[in-house]
């Protein structure tokens, strides 16, 4: 382990480590990736995979996950947050602050910080040590102090933005239950969390103020531990998770472990620097959505009531964004996950599922738009889906798509094709086709608002009502039916220098998600190499990004690298939204990315690692090595398949999960005949 002298430094120590043989993939993780300002959103927080709780400092002034890496205040430690997300964050229940005495204005001035996943600790300039670590809804808090009385404040209060609603709680000897209810993201629905606090070493627990409380330590000479469980479902089942009679490091050791594994599905050969990055993004895509059922099987679901599932339910979602990127991901390499958060998604429908939050989540949340392409995705893809018993409510919900503006004219267009695939499994051809001419609809708004490029406000963030977009980085979102939107363009010709021209001008955005697909559409066409430096450029190499949340195109352009394995990790506004933009970057650096989701398909393109295996079902690997490796050839010359020649740009989940070997030759140049025969082009005709 090397040492670091100083917390600003303290990122680059994973970077150090990684440098010698054999390191666990866990090894290579770089928690403090995107910790800083506006640029990932994201947190060092102890967590475990796809846990509603985890535990991780708030520091002042706080960004959305509730810190900042160059920030030097603390105010304390709190419990949940989703990572990522926008309207300046969620969750940051339940602030715990070590205090001098019963000071509670102590000052909390870091000095130095470790953190790997599942482990995180601090000590600060005033002598004071903490450390904590977590499992599935389970976390461990140690405080060391001077030689002096001490305590520990608890705000069942405290929230980001001041959005605690209410709590109620008692106290019995030295352990605090009760629940609270939060607002959830932007503001909108409320989430209630059932907690347990159990404190050691404590004198007395008393309250000093509405909402808040002090522990008071018993022997001065011995530290200060806080076991803490949660619940979706009441404070019975919290109460037993603090049970776990684990110490910190036997928790830290077990959840490094699970970490481990988890990560261990894909494994890369490459470049240090390389590896480093890719396992801190998959890492990142692999925190939500959060497990909210117990062991066996009871879960509160999004209407308030308690049910028992005979699969694991999970909850915490941000679907708008990551039906694009980490679904798909974890379909592919995590189907054991995947099967469950599937089946949850669609368990969605009975309880009266909403765009946004209910009134009565089990979790923190954001958004559930484009659910059922997700599970047209799944069916796809072989996982089961009982879509018969829910048909009525998918048909309420595409009864109530939104057309209001051009981008949501084309994205309910994207629906209502799912909708009209999944009555066609279902054998219910007529009102199939129904859905089907409402999703060939789109052509009727293309051409109104998306076929003139020579308006003025094509370029204009928000033009029109758009949602954070531009005319021009929305007129692609037709996934379903890229042959249709080539007629519409004017033909492969026209199609083609109007892409050309996109990106000629630096019109993409990659800082937020209405245009991610769009790097990959030179695969539809006959020039499917420009894909493939595309996604070289956005990974690793200088590009121009224009466009920002806040402003048009121009002001204050951004020229640089994307994906950094620093603080200030990302663009600036470029939030990861929930594991979206990593995973967009874990599943491209390995040679894949989704064609169009509703479709069991992934574009080729060359790995940056000279081979890959990621793992699959019944002991199953599928391998990706890449011959001519080197770092700057990453045009595909010729492809095999289990020893077959491979001309086609694209391959099948089914190909993909059957196992094998795939190699790709690359150059430092084009081959421009590669991937244009027997392409796989989305159509959807009347």
């Amino acid at each position: 382990m090397v040492l670091m002298v100083c917390s600003s430094c303290q990122y680059l120590k994973k970077e150090n480590i990684a440098r010698s043989n054999n390191i666990n993939p866990v090894d290579r993780v770089n928690v403090f990736l995107g910790t800083s300002g506006d640029h990932g959103q994201m947190s060092p927080a102890a967590s475990s995979p796809f846990s509603m709780m985890s535990i991780g400092p708030q520091s002042h002034p706080h960004i959305h996950t509730g810190y900042d890496y160059y920030a030097k205040e603390f105010e304390g430690f709190t419990h949940t947050r989703i990572e990522g997300v926008g309207c300046r964050g969620s969750g940051g229940n339940i602030l715990i602050k070590p205090l001098l005495g019963t000071n509670k204005n102590t000052i909390l001035r870091k000095k130095l910080e470790d953190a790997h996943p599942g482990f995180y600790s601090v000590s600060f300039d005033n002598g004071i040590n903490a450390s904590m670590g977590v499992e599935t809804n389970f976390g461990l808090h140690q405080y060391k102090f001077p030689e002096q009385k001490s305590s520990l404040l608890v705000d069942l209060s405290y929230a980001f933005l001041d959005r605690f609603v209410a709590e109620e709680h008692i106290v019995n000897d030295n352990i605090i239950e009760g629940f609270i209810d939060t607002k959830t993201t932007c503001d909108v629905g409320v989430y209630r969390i059932y907690y347990a606090l159990k404190f050691n070493n404590v004198k007395n627990i008393k309250s000093i103020e509405t909402h808040k409380l002090i522990a008071i330590r018993e022997d001065t000479l011995k530290p200060m531990e806080v076991r803490i469980g949660f619940s979706s479902v009441n404070s019975d089942y919290a109460k037993k998770k603090i049970e776990n009679s684990a110490s910190l490091k036997e928790l830290e050791e077990k959840t490094t472990n699970n970490w481990n594994q988890l990560l261990s599905q894909i494994q890369v050969q490459g470049k240090t620097d390389r590896e480093n990055l890719f396992y801190s993004l998959l890492y990142r895509s692999l925190q939500a959505p959060y497990l909210i059922s117990e062991e066996d099987g009871t879960y509160r679901t999004i209407d308030g009531s308690i049910k028992t599932a005979n699969f694991s339910v999970y909850n915490g979602w941000a679907i708008w964004d990551n039906y694009r990127e980490q679904l798909p991901m974890l379909s592919l390499i995590y189907p054991k996950k995947f099967d469950p958060i599937a089946k949850s998604i669609a368990n969605l429908y009975p309880y009266g599922k909403k765009n946004w939050a209910t009134m009565h989540e089990p979790s923190p949340t954001v958004r559930t738009e484009h659910a059922i392409v997700v599970l047209l995705d799944a069916h796809r893809k072989g996982y089961t889906v009982d879509f018969e018993s829910i048909k009525d409510s998918l048909i309420k919900e595409v009864e109530n798509l939104d057309y209001g503006s051009p981008d949501k004219a084309l994205e309910s267009s994207y629906d209502n094709w799912a909708m009209a695939e999944i009555l066609e499994i279902t054998g219910d051809t007529l009102l199939s086709k129904k859905y089907k001419q409402k999703a060939l609809d789109y052509k009727n708004y293309w051409k109104k608002d998306f076929a003139d490029l020579s308006k003025d406000d094509i370029d204009q963030m928000q033009a029109r009502e758009l949602y954070q977009g531009t005319i021009w980085q929305y007129r692609w979102f037709v996934p379903f039916d890229i042959k249709g939107l080539k007629t519409l363009a004017g033909g492969e010709d026209d199609f083609l220098k109007q892409l050309d021209r996109f990106f000629d001008e630096n019109s993409y955005n990659h800082a937020n998600q209405p245009d991610l697909q769009v790097p990959g559409l030179y695969n539809a066409t006959k020039q499917p190499w420009k894909s493939q430096k595309l996604f070289r450029n956005l990974m690793l190499d200088t590009v121009v990004q224009n466009y920002f949340n806040d402003n048009s195109k121009g002001i204050n352009p951004y020229i640089g690298r994307i994906y950094k394995n620093k603080p200030r990790a990302y663009l600036r506004t470029m939030d990861d939204d929930a594991g979206t933009m990593s995973s967009w970057f874990v599943m491209r650096s390995i040679g894949l990315s989704p064609a169009n989701v509703g479709s069991p398909v992934y574009y080729l393109t060359a790995p940056i690692f000279e081979s890959v295996k990621i793992a699959q079902p019944n002991d199953r690997t599928f391998e990706i090595t890449v011959k001519n490796y080197d770092e700057d050839n990453f045009y595909i010359q010729s492809a095999y398949l289990n020893g077959k020649e491979l001309k086609k740009n694209w391959l099948t989940q089914e190909e993909i999960q059957k196992g094998g070997k795939l190699i790709l030759e690359t150059g430092s140049e084009p081959n421009k005949n590669w991937g244009i025969e027997n392409q796989w082009i989305s159509s959807y005709q009347q």
